[in-house]
């Protein structure tokens, strides 16, 4: 037999203070261009605030203090660009490291935006916030440089590079030359300048191992 409760109203939770009034994510892309343009130091709370015209409450609320409001816009920066520099995983190893520093050539110089990358920013310029966030900081460079490392460690499994490549070394390379190509950024470098710069890097690939046997041959022909 089925037993029938009576319906008891059921009260409605309503959300304490006011409803928030402004677009969260683009208050934090807002500040953002601020991070990328000034660096953490030099980003004041004025300036952030007039960049995403909110009130103080309002950020604390929304986003907490300056530096965890700094950290979530370095790791929706870092999201943004590893979208845009997506490579399929078919792709070799020298091809997909080629397009990278070829896509942000063009990111770094692109005037719709400020200069260089704000993930080395971020870097250079948050010696001051907390020991978290500078391990938070961290944690966003090394997993750039594990995904440099997992195509190069691929190309040398798929024999692409020679089984005796140095894959750290190589990955702190080009880790090395991205950097290089952001500062230069800063100072004015434009795209052009920083393909060329690509260019000369890509130069340091390792050859593959039917190309080393072919110099060899012809060597001792």
């Amino acid at each position: 037999m089925k037993i029938e409760y009576p319906t008891m109203p059921v009260a409605v939770k309503r959300p304490r203070g006011r409803p928030r009034s402004f677009d969260r994510d683009q208050a934090l892309a807002r500040a953002m261009q601020v991070f990328w343009e000034k660096g953490y130091e030099a980003a004041s709370m004025q300036d952030l605030l007039g960049a995403m015209d909110i009130s103080s409450p309002s950020l604390y609320a929304a986003f907490g203090d300056k530096e965890a409001l700094f950290l979530e816009a370095v790791q929706q920066y870092n999201r943004s660009v590893s979208e845009q520099c997506a490579c399929e995983d078919n792709v070799p190893a020298r091809q997909a490291i080629e397009e990278l520093l070829t896509e942000l050539a063009g990111l770094f110089t692109d005037r719709s935006h400020p200069p260089g990358c704000l993930a080395v920013i971020a870097l250079m310029t948050g010696n001051t916030t907390s020991t978290k966030v500078q391990r938070l900081l961290a944690a966003e460079r090394e997993e750039a440089k594990a995904r440099l490392h997992m195509r190069i460690e691929g190309g040398v499994k798929r024999g692409e590079l020679p089984r005796d490549t140095d894959v750290a070394s190589l990955v702190d390379f080009y880790s090395a030359v991205i950097s290089g190509m952001s500062l230069q950024a800063r100072e004015g470098a434009t795209r052009k300048t920083l393909l060329g710069l690509a260019q000369t890097a890509m130069r340091a690939w390792p050859e593959t191992p039917a190309k080393r046997g072919k110099k060899k041959a012809v060597h001792t022909a």
